[in-house]
């Protein structure tokens, strides 16, 4: 198993640590979760970096680097949903734009394509990671400031305007997928 692999399964693994650090709320519990998940996070910077640099590009990575971001991704929204800090619409736009691209790039592979991660793609992953940082970093669900709120709509709009133009975008430029399709 190469390094990259390594380091996508160790993403995986940290995922339901994350999770149960978060909901054990003990003092300082969001602060220890943060630190999971940043490391979860940067293990996907880590792991694309090695597999490109040391040409360790492997089957198994194409497909579980990928879902290993969403369930990362998600595992977090679902938990700010659950705390009243995320609305489920947003949510539901994120796998919307998640499934209709991995349906998308199924429809390709019946075509000998592969569709490629986009640059808006990857701003989207950053952006959603940040915006998740920051609302795990600012503010605690039901704390009464007004500022937590703040944060967390802005997360909010600036999660969902980069899902929406990520996935416009992809499905613009690959539009001929379907064109093709039998």
């Amino acid at each position: 198993m190469t390094t990259a692999n390594k380091l996508t399964l160790l993403r995986m693994a940290l995922i339901p640590v994350f999770l149960g650090v978060l909901y054990a709320d003990f003092p300082g519990s969001r602060y220890v979760a943060l630190g999971v998940f940043i490391a979860a996070s940067l293990t996907d910077l880590l792991d694309g970096y090695i597999a490109r640099h040391y040409n360790q590009i492997t089957d198994f990575g194409k497909f579980m680097d990928p879902l290993a971001d969403k369930v990362l991704v998600m595992a977090a929204m679902c938990y700010f949903v659950e705390a009243g800090r995320m609305p489920g619409w947003a949510l539901a736009i994120v796998l919307f734009r998640e499934f209709a691209v991995s349906g998308m790039r199924l429809v390709a592979v019946e075509q000998g394509r592969v569709i490629a991660a986009g640059w808006s793609g990857k701003v989207k992953t950053a952006a959603t990671m940040v915006c998740l940082c920051l609302m795990l970093l600012i503010g605690a669900p039901g704390g009464g400031d007004s500022a937590p709120d703040v944060i967390a709509v802005i997360s909010n709009i600036v999660i969902v305007a980069t899902t929406i133009y990520s996935g416009a975008e992809y499905f613009i430029k690959n539009r001929d997928v379907f064109k093709n399709a039998k």
